[in-house]
């Protein structure tokens, strides 16, 4: 993991405080931006989303698929976790602190987008950053590819009626068209561009694609932090007027994280699967696909609604989260491997 990687939540909080002040000194600028929409679709940030996505996704290898019946069980919980699990655990996440607990404290008129907002984060599982995590937690790499590439391969049937079924039970409207376009824009599409690249790159040699890899993060993470500036200079008033909004949405989110991951990883154990695809399953059942869900969010309520604001708190404790599960997952290997009869 590189420094710039490492220290990812300190670059989105500068970008919060750059998107807000310049949101306060030129709003004129932002509004003009944001008014550069095509199909409900902003034209400069969905350029950005796709040089944030498009670039993890060429390291997506899906001939891994056949790799999927070596490790079936922790494929299966996995899949649990991240399709029947975590997506139905937001939305009631959602629906008791946002709505019922927190709601004195938030602006009522956004309160439905901020469920929204929680919801699309949780509904698309991680498919870049997990080979970061699973790195850094000594993961079997054949899993993690094959886990990635599985889910990716379910997102582009499952999410937009995933989604549209948990915002009906939280008794929020989408539009089908909006959302299937969102689909065919940030997962269809850049899926189909990438495995092309990618297939190009390959056929120049293993030296050029590998090159052209450990240039991708960087235009990724730049795109990243060029989309929470005009983020948060169209919600900077928001935020300033109620300071108290990021912490309060951050809550279930945390908590959220944290009990997917333990879920995933006491599961493997319990299946009798290797620590080294414990830990990856663990860290991929805990985490979003949050380019994707900011994307979403921007597409089906706006710049400036509480559904892109609570995806972006997604971004901002995204990295140190998942770090701190990476270390337990390490530290608790001894514990793990003893039922397993590694250790004794």
């Amino acid at each position: 993991m590189s420094r710039f990687e490492r220290y990812l939540s300190l670059w989105v909080l500068l970008c919060i405080g750059v998107g807000i002040g310049a949101g306060q000194v030129a709003p004129a600028l932002f509004q003009q931006i944001g008014r550069l929409s095509v199909a409900q679709v902003n034209v400069p940030v969905g350029l950005l989303i796709w040089v944030m996505i498009i670039p993890m996704l060429v390291k997506v290898d899906f001939t891994a698929l056949h790799e999927v019946k070596q490790h079936g069980r922790g494929i299966g919980v996995t899949l649990l976790v991240n399709w029947l699990v975590k997506p139905f655990s937001m939305a009631f996440l959602g629906w008791l602190f946002i709505r019922e607990w927190f709601a004195p404290f938030l602006p009522a008129a956004q309160i439905d987008s901020y469920i929204a907002g929680l919801i699309l984060l949780a509904a698309a599982p991680c498919t870049a950053m997990v080979f970061v995590w699973s790195r850094l937690c000594h993961g079997n790499p054949l899993f993690t590819l094959s886990q990635v590439a599985l889910n990716d391969l379910i997102m582009v049937f499952a999410f937009a009626p995933l989604v549209a079924f948990l915002l009906g039970l939280s008794a929020i409207t989408v539009p089908w068209d909006t959302l299937l376009v969102s689909v065919v824009l940030y997962i269809v599409l850049p899926v189909l561009l990438a495995q092309g690249w990618r297939r190009r790159l390959l056929a120049a040699g293993p030296e050029v694609f590998e090159a052209a890899i450990s240039k991708m993060g960087a235009w990724s993470i730049i795109a990243l932090l060029a989309t929470l500036v005009l983020l948060f200079a169209f919600q900077g008033e928001a935020i300033l007027r109620q300071p108290l909004v990021i912490a309060l949405l951050a809550v279930p989110i945390l908590i959220q994280v944290l009990f997917n991951a333990a879920l995933a990883y006491g599961l493997n154990r319990a299946v009798g699967e290797s620590h080294a695809v414990a830990g990856p399953s663990a860290l991929i059942g805990a985490s979003n696909f949050f380019e994707l869900a900011v994307a979403a969010a921007i597409s089906l309520f706006g710049f400036e609604s509480g559904a892109a604001l609570a995806t972006v708190v997604g971004v901002l404790i995204e990295v140190p989260v998942m770090l701190l599960v990476v270390r337990v997952v390490n530290q608790s290997r001894g514990w793990y491997e003893v039922k397993q009869g590694v250790l004794r």
